[in-house]
């Protein structure tokens, strides 16, 4: 055999080598790879009532605006009657949860709040309201909600921002907020944010229906 084919077998057989080393290495790299954990979300015990809550069909409506507060109504009884007409879906069936944060919150509390604080809570009526505007005299919807088995959230972050404007500059934050938290509207709980209750009632299942 020449010096010329034995080099050029030599050079071949190195390859064949390397290409195979190539390929074990490769191997083994996949099989080291770890396998994915499928995302689980971490349940808290202060929601355990949003799990407690029966339905076929979950959902939970953001409301930020006061704008937006006669449009949840709405929004939330048209799920329960177009799930009753075109599904046959009872109310007692749906799990539907209100969230009142942002510019909102205000309309979580009841007209024993709005009575001292109406003017605060909205400052640009005129004149100042003296009620909650969604839960008193004819217009009670936001408790008719509650007797339908509709849940609300309203934001701790954005109460606690309109206790200090209650109170004013050197005034008793603490205790405007501690008067406003006993004097919610039916069927109501505070959330630390109201963001925060949004999206843990997504991570219980709950869709949610933005409504600005």
């Amino acid at each position: 055999m020449s010096s010329d084919k034995q080099d050029r077998r030599a050079l071949l057989l190195a390859g064949l080598g390397l290409a195979t080393t190539s390929v074990s290495l490769g191997a083994r790299g996949v099989q080291a790879r770890p396998t994915a954990t499928p995302f689980s979300p971490a349940l808290h015990e202060q929601d355990a009532w949003m799990s407690a809550m029966p339905g076929k069909h979950r959902v939970v409506l953001d409301v930020v605006s006061p704008t937006g507060v006669p449009d949840g109504i709405r929004f939330a009884g048209n799920l329960f009657n177009g799930s009753k007409s075109g599904y046959g879906v009872e109310e007692s069936e749906m799990a539907l949860i209100m969230v009142l944060r942002h510019s909102a919150t205000g309309f979580g509390y009841n007209d024993t709040i709005w009575s001292k604080y109406g003017k605060t809570l909205d400052s640009k009526a005129t004149p100042p309201p003296v009620a909650n505007p969604f839960n008193s005299g004819e217009r009670m919807q936001l408790s008719g909600l509650a007797k339908r088995g509709v849940q609300f959230i309203i934001c701790g972050t954005a109460s606690r921002g309109l206790a200090g404007r209650i109170a004013g500059q050197g005034g008793d934050a603490d205790a405007v907020l501690k008067e406003m938290s006993a004097n919610l509207i039916p069927n109501a709980r505070i959330a630390s944010a109201g963001v925060v209750g949004v999206t843990h009632a997504q991570e219980h299942g709950f869709t949610m229906l933005y409504v600005g």
